[in-house]
């Protein structure tokens, strides 16, 4: 990650507008998923002939337990993954901390505060429904301030205390403009140049916050299946 949104922030607060900028993103083609192998169809069992006991397996799981949920996006409607939509992004109860990173150690700051917004979950019972979010606001020369957001499906009543910095609040709310990002983390910078072309042509001007919600878990900064909705909110 670059501080390439150091200076898009900070000509939101001066301008009240963004400067264009060349480089557009390249698409990434969806990927295509590997049909199941056909199977033949066992022969039917003699009527007469009792049926053998089957031993249980060692280290079975139970079957009744059932697969955790998806959790889901902020908008559940998919958008292009080569072009800009707008949305309308509902305000959802999440779990929240707010942080401080420096450029170069962006994504295990992240990490690491998703990891404790998931740990004081677990301890309070509370289940996560929704993809992980970073709110970016104020930047400087060293680095940038964060709220990290996990949403859950209510609020808690009563709050449980607030522990390792870890609150309860809403999600940004409000109409938005999407823009996807497939790639690494290390080319994020190149969306967000197109989103500042883009804001730019359209003559649009947008709030001093911008919202990346991980579709995918954010692992590594040069995993290149990484999935991202980046969200800008006009004023």
């Amino acid at each position: 990650m670059t501080r390439f949104r150091l200076t898009l922030l900070a000509g939101c607060l001066a301008m009240g507008g963004l400067a264009p900028l060349a480089r557009a993103q390249e698409a990434v083609p969806p990927a295509v998923a590997n049909p199941l192998p056909t199977t033949t169809a066992p022969a039917a069992a003699d009527p007469t002939t009792p049926a053998a006991p089957v031993p249980a397996q060692a280290g079975a799981a139970p079957s009744s337990v059932a697969p955790s949920a998806p959790r889901k996006t902020l908008v559940e409607t998919p958008g292009d993954a080569n072009d800009v939509d707008a949305v309308s992004l509902p305000a959802k109860p999440a779990a929240i901390l707010a942080g401080r990173a420096k450029w170069e150690d962006a994504v295990p700051s992240l990490k690491a505060a998703f990891q404790r917004i998931e740990a004081d979950l677990a301890k309070a019972g509370i289940t996560p429904v929704g993809r992980p979010i970073a709110v970016f606001a104020k930047t400087d020369d060293d680095g940038f301030q964060f709220d990290a957001m996990i949403p859950i499906a209510a609020m808690p009543d009563p709050k449980p205390a607030e522990t390792d910095g870890v609150h309860f609040g809403t999600t940004p709310s409000g109409k938005a403009l999407r823009f996807p990002h497939r790639g690494s983390y290390d080319e994020i910078d190149g969306t967000y140049e197109t989103l500042t072309a883009y804001l730019d042509a359209k003559d649009v001007v947008v709030q001093d916050r911008f919202i990346e919600e991980y579709v995918t878990d954010l692992n590594d900064k040069a995993d290149e299946k990484l999935d991202v909705n980046i969200y800008a909110l006009p004023k």
